[in-house]
């Protein structure tokens, strides 16, 4: 690891999936792509196959592995799994709709919704562990691949604690900022600075005919 050296981070959202479109919470659960998800994967390939990325790492989860799969075969990179890149753990949230969370548990939903750091679903993640848990993560990967591109496949909870780092917004701040599906997001990490924004929510390259 070079001292003060910066790494450029491609931070990309898993492909579409059914629960996505469902607003049902996918937590931990292995939900798959579905077909407009595995179309968005090779789309995301395309346009970043020219960057020079250096190292590519995925949660182990299949909706980002399969999203990660055609950027490793345009980069000729094999992705690495990273339990660390994992979606929260919801516990009984997951499986759930939004308004099923709504009805069936309406406590805990409100605190969920108000983004209550000390809260966790039972069975579940609290805001803040999630919070450590990706940022040291993400920490680590940079540290580990100084002054390089790295490429990582994630989460859009992931990319949230991502994007709060970045800008030092706060954990119970209302989220005013995009997550799609398979859109590509772009910060810095050095040692001196932590973490940079640099671009977020690109999503150009699903743009039909793009």
């Amino acid at each position: 690891m070079s001292h003060g050296a910066v790494t450029r981070i491609l931070a990309i959202r898993h492909g579409e999936t059914a629960w996505n479109v469902d607003t049902r919470i996918q937590g931990q659960l292995d939900v798959p792509l579905n077909d407009k998800g595995r179309w968005q994967a090779t789309r995301v390939a395309a346009a970043l196959a020219d960057e020079g990325i250096t190292a590519l790492y995925s949660s182990d989860l299949q909706r980002a592995w399969q999203t990660a799969q055609p950027l490793a075969e345009a980069t000729g990179l094999a992705p690495r799994p990273e339990r660390g890149l994992r979606e929260r753990a919801f516990g009984v949230f997951e499986g759930l709709t939004w308004a099923e969370i709504e009805r069936d548990h309406p406590e805990a939903s409100e605190r969920w919704r108000k983004r209550d750091a000390s809260f966790g679903p039972e069975g579940g993640e609290r805001l803040a562990e999630f919070y450590e848990r990706c940022v040291a993560c993400v920490t680590a990967l940079a540290q580990r691949h100084a002054g390089e591109l790295l490429a990582l496949v994630a989460h859009g909870g992931v990319l949230d604690c991502l994007y709060r780092a970045a800008t030092r917004a706060a954990l119970d701040a209302p989220r005013t900022w995009q997550l799609g599906n398979a859109a590509v997001n772009r910060l810095l990490h050095s040692d001196d600075g932590g973490f940079t924004l640099v671009g977020w929510n690109d999503t150009h390259h699903l743009d039909e005919g793009g």
